[in-house]
Parts: structure tokens; C-alpha cells; sequence
């Protein structure tokens, strides 16, 4: 459907602000009387739903923009089929480009079209006619009175500073238009140009991805943030002008990295009482049923940086900073990242961001093809710092919905989720002897070379590991309490040095161990120029090309020791229904000084009764050709004092 025709179909109206009259009393805000539940499906006139809309950003129209004379809202999404039955008459998949879709009440949506349709005519010289467009982008200029969508295009040509013959050359560009719906004018050059890694080979390009602007409304200028994994985040000054928008650095050496590569991308940064805040997200977003993806904050008294966490760690250091915002909270929702943060009419923060469904993960015509549907939920902010929906995340049952009108309020209210509490020590090891206590034992008989003296267990990583189909990884287990508990540990990795690439990808840690194929583990490790803490999960057998492994990743490590929990309950009926069978619920903890918790994802499982506690000291690769020798301080049990369940 052209943009149009769809318009049409939907009565938008983009009327000049009417004349200025006395105001009346002001009344007080009308309550917010519907309620919504995730995800967000716009309506696709007469052809079902966007059931993908994936890097989702909303909108709010400039005053005097309506449907049916009510404030309208925008939301767009990355480059994707629309649904399951979006393929042609060959049963290939339709990639729109951008689908737009406009609303009154933040809940309803309406599909009006793709911002570059198929159809739509040629591109400029330096978009590379294969290209995807990647996380949307839109703001509204008072100095120009047009709109700006930026985009990630995945492949430029020389002309755009990229290759006619490498692939993955990505860029930021710019289309302007009169209307948030366009028709959409690209300029003339992209804003940020592809960037070659020195270090690599001829066809090596930086990830020039993911483009967020501060604010929805600018002037001239503005503040442009992009980047990803491969080369880091960064930040730009930008000038709008009626064709296009340019950088203000004459090349983006320029620029201000604002988070070390091979941790973050998909950043949206607002100022909020004096601060900047930065949201991030992590780790894999397309993994199926198991994907990770995780949304982490920082926040900075200025624009450019640097942004720290909760306890005060840069996104710049090689132990990565960020405060965990929005991940995986035991619901069918898994993969909740790449969001962006606005205020309703009455006040209230919310976040858009996209998730996996884990019942239903993929396009029903290509197996693999992970299907990322928006959802939408409150933002609450405790001392500073923003939470998703009180800290319980995903919402998955009817919510109040948000005010999108003048005067209304929305009937949310902040309910925040309750911290669970360490109870009494159970069982534990503080390795004070000269030998492994009885209660050990290797499983599968691959036996580690492990010392213990001076109150530490002592274990070089090996160059072993726990994968997939490559079990060769020594396992240090234990008997497990019945009930829910907390298993914790102390541990550093001497001989790896405090920054610097690379030691891929040698860790140590706890594990739950149910067997090779079906486990959780929780480790500090070295990944690339970081250094993090991964939260994991395996799972076998799974159904026919679907992952068996997914991580996210939680608090950073320590300078020196790293203290990881991790928190199993037992799911009572109802909640193995909300985990889609599983039987218990794994949430994941980290410290850097064993007072102050960061509390993680939530990973459910079905390891059973029979399940192992146990520790690893594994993922060495080849680059690795130095010793790097795990220090465990201690292994405690502790029981969950009251059993304190998360909010669903």
C-alpha cells in the first residue's frame, strides 16, 4: 500500500496550529480509562498486523498534526517482513523499509506505509541498491519545520566513502521530509561516513550503526550518538539544514566515543534533572527463544560524557559499566532491547523497545528468522535512576494504558518489585584445608587440576569448554538443596591483564549443572577489550534450527574479585505456565565488593531436582598463550529468605 493511500485511509490531518486564545481554568487531567497488553500489533489496513517491528522509536506530532482532530503519534520500525504471511508470490519474505505507523492513544497503531517503498524510485549514488535500513530515526527542526529520519544503511558505494565490492560498508543517512509520514528526500551524502578499521584487512568497516538524536525537537543543531559493537559508540555535533543534515567534525576521528567497543549499540540518550542518561543494549539480538538482549543506563552531567553506572563505572572502561534496565524477567519475554524512552501527555515516562516471544520466536516461512514484535511499558525513576514497570520489566498482562491527549493522565502507578532477601547459610566450602572437601566431585569424570591452599581454590583456565557440542570443560559439582536457594562465589582471574585485547574467552564461575547440554552459569570472563560478567544458558534437545545457547550479560567485574549469585526458585504451577513449562526460574547477581548487588536477567530452565551446583575455570582460546589461573575465595548456600517472587 502506498503512503497515500494509506494516509487517506486513516483521515490524518496536518492542520497549522490554530490562534492563540485565553486560557481557560485549567481542569484537572482526565484519567486514562483503557488499559493495553503487549505487544503492540498496528493494524495493516485490511491485511492483518505488524507482528515485527523491531528498533521500534515513537513520536509525538507537532501541534496541530491529528486524526479525527486528536494528537497523533508515530512509530517506526526497522527493515522487515510485517508478519508471517508477508512473502511474494515466489514465498519470499517482503522487507519493507522502514514501516510507519501512526496512533492517537499509544496503544492502537495503524500501518500507513513504508518510508522507502520498493517502488519508490531510485536511491542517491551512495546507498548501495542491496542496502537494509536499520533503527529509525526521526526529529522535527523549528529552524527548518521539516522532519529528519536517520538510518543506519548497511551498504554504501565509493561514492558514499564506503566500496563498490565490500559488503558491510555501513553508514548513517538522512532523508528529510514536510510530513513525519514523508515522502521521504534522501540527501545528497550520508552524516556519518563508513569508518575502515585500521587494524583489519581491505574490506574491515567499523559498525556505523544504530543513529539516536538528543531531543524529538531541535533547531539547527543537534547532538547525534551512533555506533556498535564492532568499534564502539560515539557521539557528534550535527547542523540541520533544508536538504540534509552534516557533522560538525571534519572526520570522525573527531568524534567522542562515549562506550569501549564489543559491549553496546542501539543508544537513546535524554536529559532528565540535570543528567543525561544513555541506554544501551547488549549481547545478541536475534537468538530465537534465547536471545539475551538487555537494555543497560549511564547517565553524565553532560551530552558528550563520560556516562558512569549506578556504582560509578565508565561505559568506557575495559570492566564496562552500565546498570541493567530492561532484559529478560521470566515471562515469554525474552530479547528486550534496543529501546527508546518518551513522556506522555500527562507526565509519565514509558519505553518502547522490541522482544522475543519464546513461544513463537521466528517467521513462520524461515526458521532462524528471529521475529522481534514492539512492546511498550512505564518507566519509573527511584532515586535517580529509571526502572522498567517498579523493576519487574516486560509487562505481560493488561496495563494501564498512557495519556496521549492533552489533559489526560494515565492510571499507572508506580509499584516497585520487592528485593530478594539472603537467608541462612545452608552449605558451603571456604576452602580453609589443603584438598577438596568430600563433597565435591568431577562430572563425567573429566577431572580439572585444581589446588587448595591459603583459604583459595586455586584453577587455570583451560582451553576446554561447555558449548554446544563441545563438552570437554572440567565441572566442579556439588549436591544442591532442595527448595529455592542462593549458590555465590568469590573469584578473580589472575595473570589476565586489566585492559587490552585479547583473551578471548577465558572465565570462571558458578554453574547450575543439570548436564553438558542443559545448564546455567554465571562467570566473570574476558571478551575482546572487556571485561564482563555472562549470565547463560543451555538447553538440549530444542526443535529443528533453533539455538541451544543464549547469554546476556550483568554488572561489571571487579578490579580485583568479583562476587557472582545466583538465585533458583521452584515454579509453582501457574508460574511454569508463565515460563512456558519451565520449572525453575534462575536470576543472576554480581558485585564488585560483595556489599552492593547488581541484580540481572532471569533465565527459566527444567534442570530438575537432580540438578548440581558447581564451578568452571574454562574458554581459553588460542590467543590465549599465557596462564591465567582462577582464584575461587568461597562456595555459600543460603536459603531465600521468604521467598520473595518477582512481579509478573
Amino acid at each position: 500500500m502506498v503512503v497515500a493511500a494509506a494516509l487517506a485511509a486513516v483521515s490524518l490531518v496536518l492542520a497549522a496550529p490554530v490562534s492563540a486564545s485565553p486560557a481557560p481554568t485549567q481542569a484537572a487531567p482526565r484519567p486514562v480509562t483503557t488499559t493495553y497488553e503487549n505487544p503492540l500489533a498496528p493494524e495493516v489496513p485490511g491485511d492483518g498486523t505488524v507482528d515485527s517491528c523491531a528498533d521500534p522509536m515513537i513520536l509525538q506530532g507537532q501541534d496541530g498534526e491529528t486524526i479525527d482532530g486528536e494528537q497523533v503519534w508515530y512509530l517506526y520500525c526497522t527493515t522487515d517482513p510485517l508478519n508471517d504471511e508477508d512473502v511474494d508470490a515466489s514465498g519470499d519474505p517482503v522487507f519493507h523499509r522502514i514501516p510507519m505507523n501512526v496512533s492517537t492513544d499509544l496503544v492502537n497503531w495503524t500501518y500507513v506505509g513504508d518510508a522507502f517503498p520498493l517502488d519508490g524510485g531510485d536511491l542517491p549514488a551512495w546507498i548501495d541498491p542491496t542496502a537494509a535500513f536499520w533503527a529509525p530515526e526521526v526529529v522535527y527542526s523549528s529552524a527548518t519545520d521539516q522532519y529528519y529520519l536517520f538510518t543506519t544503511v548497511t551498504e554504501t558505494t565509493a561514492a558514499g566513502g564506503g566500496s563498490d565490492t565490500c559488503r558491510g560498508d555501513s553508514a548513517i543517512g538522512v532523508a528529510v521530509a514536510d510530513s513525519p509520514t514523508g515522502p521521504w528526500t534522501w540527501s545528497d551524502e550520508p552524516v556519518v561516513q563508513p569508518r575502515k578499521d585500521p587494524g583489519g584487512g581491505e574490506c574491515s568497516y567499523f559498525w556505523t550503526f544504530d543513529p539516536d538524536v538528543l531531543g524529538d525537537t531541535v533547531t539547527d543543531e543537534g547532538i547525534l550518538y551512533y555506533g556498535s559493537y564492532y568499534g564502539g559508540m560515539f557521539v557528534t555535533d550535527v547542523v540541520f539544514s533544508e536538504s540534509g543534515v552534516t557533522a560538525a567534525t571534519e572526520t570522525t576521528a573527531d568524534d567522542v566515543r562515549i562506550a569501549i567497543g564489543n559491549r553496546y549499540e542501539g543508544s537513546n540518550v535524554v536529559l532528565k534533572d540535570g543528567y543525561y542518561y544513555l541506554f544501551a543494549s547488549a549481547t545478541n539480538c536475534c537468538n530465537g527463544a534465547l536471545t539475551g538482549y538487555s537494555v543497560f543506563v549511564g547517565r553524565s552531567t553532560s551530552p558528550y560524557g563520560p556516562f558512569v553506572d549506578k556504582e560509578g563505572n565508565s561505559f568506557l572502561d575495559a570492566n564496562v559499566g552500565g546498570t541493567p534496565f530492561l532484559t529478560m524477567n521470566g515471562t515469554r519475554w525474552v530479547g528486550t532491547g534496543h529501546n527508546s524512552v518518551f513522556v506522555d501527555e500527562g507526565g509519565q515516562w514509558w519505553t518502547v523497545y522490541h522482544a522475543v516471544d519464546q513461544e513463537d520466536p521466528f517467521y513462520d516461512f524461515a526458521t532462524g528468522f528471529t521475529k522481534r514484535p514492539a512492546l511498550l511499558d512505564p518507566v519509573d525513576w527511584v532515586n535517580g535512576w529509571p526502572v522498567v514497570n517498579g523493576g519487574a520489566g516486560a509487562s505481560d498482562t493488561r496495563m494501564p494504558a498512557p495519556a496521549a491527549q492533552d489533559g489526560e493522565r494515565s492510571r499507572y502507578r508506580t509499584q516497585l518489585v520487592k528485593p530478594q532477601v539472603v537467608g541462612a547459610l545452608l552449605d558451603g566450602d571456604e576452602f580453609s584445608g589443603t584438598t577438596l572437601d568430600g563433597d565435591w566431585s568431577w562430572a563425567e569424570g573429566r577431572v580439572g587440576e585444581v589446588s587448595v591452599s591459603g583459604g583459595l581454590l586455586r584453577w587455570e583456565v583451560e582451553h576446554t569448554d561447555l558449548y554446544v557440542d563441545s563438552n570437554t570443560a572440567s565441572v566442579l559439582v556439588r549436591d544442591a538443596p532442595s527448595g529455592d536457594y542462593v549458590v555465590e562465589t568469590k573469584v578473580r582471574l589472575t595473570g589476565l591483564p586489566d585492559e587490552g585485547c585479547c583473551f578471548n574467552y577465558a572465565q570462571a564461575g558458578l554453574v547450575v549443572y543439570g548436564d553438558d547440554d542443559n545448564f546455567v552459569k554465571l562467570t566473570s570472563a574476558s571478551i575482546w577489550e572487556t571485561r564482563q560478567t555472562e549470565f547463560a544458558k543451555e538447553l538440549n534437545p530444542v526443535p529443528e534450527g533453533w539455538s541451544r545457547y543464549g547469554n546476556t550479560v550483568v554488572g561489571p567485574p571487579g578490579d580485583d574479585w568479583t562476587w557472582l549469585r545466583i538465585v533458583v526458585e521452584r515454579l509453582t504451577g501457574a508460574e511454569q505456565r508463565e515460563a512456558g513449562g519451565d520449572t525453575e526460574r534462575y536470576t543472576a547477581y554480581t558485585s564488585q565488593d560483595g556489599v552492593t548487588w547488581v541484580r540481572g536477567g532471569v533465565w527459566t530452565h527444567s534442570l530438575g531436582e537432580d540438578a548440581l551446583i558447581g564451578l568452571v575455570s574454562m574458554g581459553a582460546t588460542d590467543q590465549v598463550t599465557s596462564p591465567i589461573t582462577a582464584e575461587f575465595d568461597h562456595v555459600r548456600v543460603y536459603s531465600l529468605k521468604g521467598g520473595a517472587r518477582p512481579r509478573p
